[in-house]
């Protein structure tokens, strides 16, 4: 996957700023369109935070969109749709940080269960975990800001897919890694960052 430059990854998430506050003043879509990586397929979530504090985080793990596209629609639904938090307020828009992260397509692990763990890098890997009807995602800063290994980052994967923790050592159970680039704003309409991982392995 070709990397985002530090000017269109800032583009991006001035994009999904735009976006929400727009939408949440106006009830309006915006139909910006961007020349270059934005017309690609990419997988993308738009991650909200207040006070340090998750407000919102909604995406497409699979690169079933122009990146433009994909970035106002998981921008609009982190805002408004995200069934763990009431709507965003226009006004909390001063004191929320916007980050965007471009995914690569999803990687399905085919090896045995119990080698999982080896095959999967905190700082460097996000994950999915798929099961009959449920399935869900955590994005490569999650197990890195709370310091998860590899089988517990596994663990959470499989309950945030409401499934038991032990699910992934399951025969039915499907597990997939994927990386992402990570925008985000320093503070509210600030400047814009691109976020470097740092494995929590010493």
């Amino acid at each position: 996957m070709v990397l985002l430059t530090k000017e269109e990854g800032e583009k991006a998430v001035k994009l999904a700023r735009k976006a929400i506050e727009t939408f949440l003043t106006t009830r309006e879509v915006i139909k910006d369109r961007y020349s270059g990586v934005f017309e690609e397929k990419r997988g993308v979530f738009t991650t909200l935070t207040k006070n340090h504090m998750l407000r919102g985080c909604i995406g497409f793990p699979y690169p079933i969109k122009r990146l433009d596209e994909a970035i106002i629609e998981s921008a609009i639904a982190a805002a408004t749709d995200d069934p763990r938090f009431p709507p965003v307020k226009p006004e909390e828009m001063d004191e929320i940080i916007v980050e965007v992260t471009v995914l690569t397509p999803p990687e399905k692990l085919d090896v045995d269960k119990k080698e999982l763990p080896k095959h999967i890098e905190i700082g460097r890997h996000g994950l999915m975990i798929r099961m009959g009807y449920f399935s869900g995602l955590l994005l490569p800063q999650v197990a890195v800001e709370y310091e998860f290994d590899e089988e517990e980052f596994l663990s959470q994967t499989c309950m945030k897919a409401g499934l038991p923790p032990d699910c992934w050592l399951m025969e039915d159970a499907e597990v997939y890694r994927f990386e992402g680039q990570i925008f985000q704003e320093k503070e509210p309409r600030g400047e814009v960052e691109e976020v470097k991982l740092k494995s929590c392995k010493l």
